[in-house]
């Protein structure tokens, strides 16, 4: 007899049982995986710990050097990086200091082959089991290919600073990196969404409409301007809001080209972030007010997490990038991706 708490489906053809609350419940799970790591990977770009481990050993790599002599070869690994001979080396990083840089990256790296069993192992589960709804094989096989595609884009991201020229990894890859992490977020919540509606015996999973759609390429810009921000420390670009050094538009140098700067200049990318932000609070405020008659309390999340994003933005920016600050920044950016795709969902199911 099924469980109150926990409805389910029959198959009559192999008499397998479809548990969709228990697959949400899952996702969800998953779900609360990423926002950590995409908090610690905001840790590890602010502490500069990105460079710290040179290789990519996806087996062996998950245990920490054991001993002195293990330390001191990764600290010699490091000492070729153009990041130590420029930036860390002059500073006079020690081996303590270098210790701390590699905790931080070895654990970014940890959390991700934690996530990576977590979704592999229940899916596998749930497969022999046959315990997975009609249509929704695809979809979790695709989410499952997303993360590994985010650990691929994180070596790259990596290898992309191991030069002797390069003092930092590349942006655009950084950005690659974040944005995937937040498309999974997203992925992960929507589908556990559908998988809830259909344990109440709605079959129709969600769509996007056009209004999420062109919210969602708003939203998406300004956290594409944010990853460029932070991967070429523009956020030190200015310590004072709403004025840049004195001046709404700050002075920006076009010599290198329009391209370039639209793409590099730590200013003109500090100016259009901190501007563009309200463009995509006025979009996603429309989105919450079309979700509250639907759904108050994706609502009022969305309004909730948009509203703290803000102060947090601006609070990072006057106390020049502080840590722990700037880490709740991206990582309650993650979380309005999240109440973006529940709003997104309640509207899909209207539409």
């Amino acid at each position: 007899m099924a469980s109150q708490a926990e409805p389910y489906f029959a198959s009559e053809a192999d008499g397998s049982t479809i548990r969709p609350l228990a697959l949400a419940s899952w996702l969800f799970s998953v779900a609360v995986l990423v926002l950590i790591m995409i908090a610690v990977g905001g840790i590890t770009r602010l502490t500069e710990s990105g460079l710290s481990i040179t290789e990519w050993k996806p087996v062996t790599g998950a245990l920490p050097p054991l001993n002195e002599a293990d330390w001191q070869a990764e600290f010699e690994l490091y000492k070729t990086t153009g990041e130590y001979q420029n930036v860390s080396g002059p500073a006079g990083m020690t081996m303590a200091d270098f210790k701390f840089i590699y905790f931080w990256e070895w654990f970014h790296r940890l959390l991700g082959r934690i996530i990576g069993l977590a979704f592999a192992i229940p899916l596998a589960w749930f497969w022999v089991k046959q315990a997975i709804p009609a249509g929704y094989k695809p979809r979790l096989v695709a989410l499952l290919a997303l993360g590994g595609l985010q650990g691929a884009f994180g070596w790259f991201m990596v290898r992309s600073g191991l030069s002797t020229e390069m003092t930092d990894v590349s942006h655009f890859w950084l950005s690659i990196h974040l944005l995937t992490a937040f498309l999974t977020f997203g992925g992960l919540i929507w589908t556990a969404l559908d998988l809830r509606q259909l344990a109440r015996g709605n079959a129709r999973p969600s769509r996007l409409t056009g209004l999420t759609i062109g919210v969602g390429f708003i939203f998406f810009l300004q956290m594409l301007f944010g990853a460029w921000v932070a991967g070429l420390n523009a956020g030190l670009a200015s310590n004072s809001w709403p004025l840049m050094q004195g001046q709404l538009l700050p002075n920006i140098s076009w010599a290198s080209g329009i391209w370039w700067t639209l793409t590099h200049d730590p200013f003109w990318l500090h100016f259009i972030h901190r501007w563009w932000a309200w463009v995509a609070a006025a979009a996603l405020i429309v989105m919450a007010f079309r979700t509250k008659p639907l759904d108050r309390r994706a609502s009022i999340a969305l309004h909730a997490m948009l509203g703290i994003q803000i102060l947090l933005g601006i609070a990072t920016v006057v106390t020049g990038v502080e840590l722990w600050i700037a880490v709740a920044h991206q990582g309650v950016g993650a979380l309005l991706v999240g109440a973006y795709a529940w709003s997104a969902h309640v509207l899909g199911r209207a539409g």
